[in-house]
């Protein structure tokens, strides 16, 4: 009896156990390229993503292209941190200025350029797409001074509101540093000078041709003694 329950016990462990399948060269070789294709899938470099180039591509765009790291942003369902102004470009004989601008850390939907002279209220840009960093306002009057902000947008709202921006330049020559706001005074035009100068020159042209005048004509007439 006992002879049998043994028996029967080596057959159940014979056929009802799975035997462990050995490793064969190509197993390990799959395995090996299945770690090489998500070591591949993986992100190593960071995106070719310029936050002050003029209509820079959006950087999930050239994340899916190029499988690159993008630079972290804030959340979507929070109002853009404020862009940073740039250069603005003075064209004193178009009345205008180019105004260059750098794009926050945040998601941003698109933007727009509030001006204003110094006493006036503020004028709103038409909007621009979010790859922009440039835009030109025009119809500037020569030696006056503007102030310039840049906001941005997105589906939770603007960087900053207008009044707020108004209040952070105040008075001072150039505002807050590394801000999205500036101050600039539009230059005198070129044309002006020149009128300028042909008026002064004229001027003393007439004041010589005058004293010349009196020292050889009128003098001699008026009677005017000479000098020995």
């Amino acid at each position: 009896m006992l002879a049998n329950s043994c028996l029967l016990w080596l057959l159940a462990v014979t056929f009802l156990v799975p035997r462990a399948k050995p490793l064969t060269p190509g197993d390990l070789e799959e395995e090996e390229g299945e770690d090489e294709d998500e070591e591949s899938q993986q992100p190593s470099s960071t995106c070719d993503y310029d936050h002050c180039r003029h209509l820079q591509v959006p950087c999930k765009e050239l994340q899916k292209a190029h499988r690159c790291l993008c630079p972290g942003l804030t959340r979507p369902e929070q109002r853009p941190l404020p862009p940073r102004l740039g250069e603005v470009s003075l064209q004193a004989e178009a009345g205008s200025a180019l105004v260059h601008w750098c794009a926050p850390a945040s998601p941003v939907h698109q933007y727009w350029l509030l001006l204003w002279a110094d006493g006036g209220p503020p004028q709103k840009s038409p909007p621009f797409n979010s790859t922009f960093r440039r835009a030109e306002v025009k119809g500037l009057q020569a030696g006056s001074t503007y102030n310039v902000c840049v906001v941005a947008a997105n589906k939770a709202g603007e960087s900053q509101e207008a009044k707020p921006l108004a209040e952070g330049l105040g008075k001072g020559a150039g505002g807050p540093a590394f801000g999205p706001c500036g101050r600039f005074t539009m230059p005198p035009r070129p044309l002006s000078l020149v009128h300028a100068a042909v008026g002064v020159g004229t001027a003393l042209a007439l004041l010589s041709c005058s004293a010349l005048v009196w020292h050889f004509c009128l003098r001699d007439r008026w009677g005017c003694p000479r000098r020995l």
